[in-house]
C-alpha cells in the first residue's frame, strides 16, 4: 500500500518545487501528433506566455530535457576561442565542466561559495585575455547568492565577448529582462520558479548570438540551436516533445498569466525577505551562531541557504523536519554538511512559508536542547 500524498504546500526543496494538482492532471490528456496543427497551436501558446516571463520578443526554444541540455547547446553554439567562467557555487562550476567536456578552453574565476565575483575582477580577467564568451550563474541554487548578470553583461560585450546565463532558479522569481539588458543566452528549467514538472529547458537566443552560431561547427545534432531556432519559428521542436509536459505548462502559464510577473516577483521577494528576518530571529532566540550565507544585497529571491549552527548537519536536519511532514534541502556539494536550503519558490506563499519555517525553527531548538550538558 502506498504512503498518502503529502499536503500541498509543504514541499520547499529548491526543486523541483511543488506543483499545484490541476497542473498535474492536464498531463494526462491524450496525445497528439506533434508535427500536427493541435501541436502547434499548443506550442504558439507557450511561447507567447514565455516571452512576459523572459521579456523577450525573441522566440522561445523549448527542449524536452533538463536545463543542462540548454547548457550544453550554449557552449556548443559559442563563437571559437576560450570561455571565462564565472564560479562561485556548484552549477556555476558545472557551467565550467559543461565546456570542458565540450572540449572548449575554460579560464574560470573561483569565488567564495555563497558569494558573488568581484566586478573589477571580471573585468582585469577580461581585459587581459581574449575570450569568446562569459558564463554566469544568476541564482545559484547551491548558495542563494545572487549575480547582476546585466553588470556582468556590460563587462563581456565591453571586451567584445558575448554572455551565457543560466537563470535556472532565477526566472520567474527574481527580476529578469532579456531583450532590456541585451543577453546572448539565457535558459531555465521548468521545476524550479515556474513550478512545472521536471523535464521541460526553456531558453531565448539573441540575433547576434544566432548569427554567430550559425557559422559554428560541432554544434551537435540533437541540441542544436541553430535547429532549435528553425523550428520554433514554426512552433515546432527539432524532436519528439514530451507532451505531457507540454500540456502541463500551458496549464501553469495560464497561472503565470492571470498572477502577472510583477506581483509575482513581489510575492517572491516578500517570502526571501521573510526568510531572512526568521534566520535573524531564530538564530537571536537559540543564542546561536547561524546566518544567510549570501551576503545582504546579493541574495536570491528564490531560495535561501542557511549556514547552521556548530554541531548540526543539513542532512540531519533537512531529515528532522521531512519527519514532521515538510521537505527542505540539505546542503549542496561541498555545502552539504553545514547548510541547509529552504525553496521559497513557484506557488508557495507566506503564509505558507510561516509553516515551514515554524517546523524547521522547532526541530533546530530540539536538537540544541539534546546537545545542552
Amino acid at each position: 500500500m502506498s504512503a498518502p500524498a503529502p499536503a500541498f504546500g509543504t514541499f520547499f526543496l529548491p526543486g523541483p518545487t511543488e506543483v499545484r494538482p490541476e497542473v498535474l492532471a492536464a498531463m494526462t490528456r491524450p496525445m497528439i501528433a506533434h508535427r500536427g496543427q493541435a501541436f502547434e497551436a499548443l506550442y504558439s501558446r507557450i511561447d507567447a506566455a514565455m516571452r512576459p516571463v523572459f521579456r523577450t520578443e525573441r522566440p522561445v526554444f523549448v527542449s524536452s530535457s533538463s536545463a543542462t541540455g540548454f547548457m550544453e547547446a550554449a557552449v556548443r553554439a559559442a563563437p571559437a576561442g576560450r570561455l571565462l567562467s564565472i564560479v562561485n557555487g556548484a552549477f556555476a562550476e558545472r557551467f565550467a565542466d559543461v565546456a570542458r567536456a565540450c572540449g572548449r578552453d575554460v579560464d574560470t574565476i573561483d569565488v567564495e561559495w555563497g558569494a558573488i565575483a568581484d566586478l573589477a575582477e571580471v573585468d582585469r580577467r577580461l581585459a587581459a585575455g581574449r575570450y569568446a564568451a562569459v558564463t554566469v550563474v544568476h541564482s545559484e541554487t547551491s548558495t542563494g547568492a545572487l549575480t547582476d548578470v546585466r553588470a556582468v553583461r556590460d563587462l563581456a560585450h565591453g571586451h567584445g565577448a558575448l554572455c551565457l546565463v543560466d537563470t535556472v532558479t532565477g526566472l520567474a522569481g527574481a527580476p529578469f529582462d532579456f531583450d532590456a539588458w541585451e543577453l546572448d543566452f539565457a535558459f531555465t528549467g521548468s521545476q524550479k520558479a515556474l513550478a512545472m514538472p521536471p523535464g521541460l529547458a526553456f531558453a531565448v537566443a539573441s540575433e547576434r548570438f544566432m548569427k554567430t552560431a550559425a557559422a559554428q561547427p560541432g554544434r551537435g545534432r540533437y541540441f542544436d540551436l541553430v535547429e532549435f531556432e528553425a523550428y520554433a519559428r514554426k512552433h515546432q521542436t527539432p524532436n519528439t516533445p514530451a507532451l505531457s509536459l507540454f500540456y502541463a505548462a500551458a496549464a501553469q502559464l495560464e497561472r503565470l498569466g492571470a498572477e502577472g510577473m510583477e506581483a509575482r516577483l513581489a510575492r517572491h521577494r516578500a517570502m526571501a525577505e521573510r526568510t531572512y528576518r526568521w534566520v535573524e530571529e531564530t538564530a537571536a532566540r537559540l543564542g546561536a551562531a547561524m546566518r544567510v550565507l549570501a551576503p545582504a544585497g546579493s541574495r536570491s529571491p528564490t531560495v535561501t541557504a542557511v549556514v547552521l549552527p556548530a554541531g548540526l548537519t543539513g542532512p540531519d536536519v533537512a531529515r528532522a523536519v521531512a519527519e514532521r511532514g515538510y521537505v527542505i534541502g540539505a546542503g549542496y556539494g561541498r555545502l552539504r554538511e553545514r547548510t541547509i536550503r529552504i525553496g521559497h519558490m513557484g506557488e508557495h506563499t507566506l503564509e505558507g512559508l510561516e509553516g515551514c519555517l515554524g517546523v524547521v525553527a522547532e526541530v533546530l531548538a530540539d536538537v540544541r536542547e539534546l546537545q545542552s550538558p
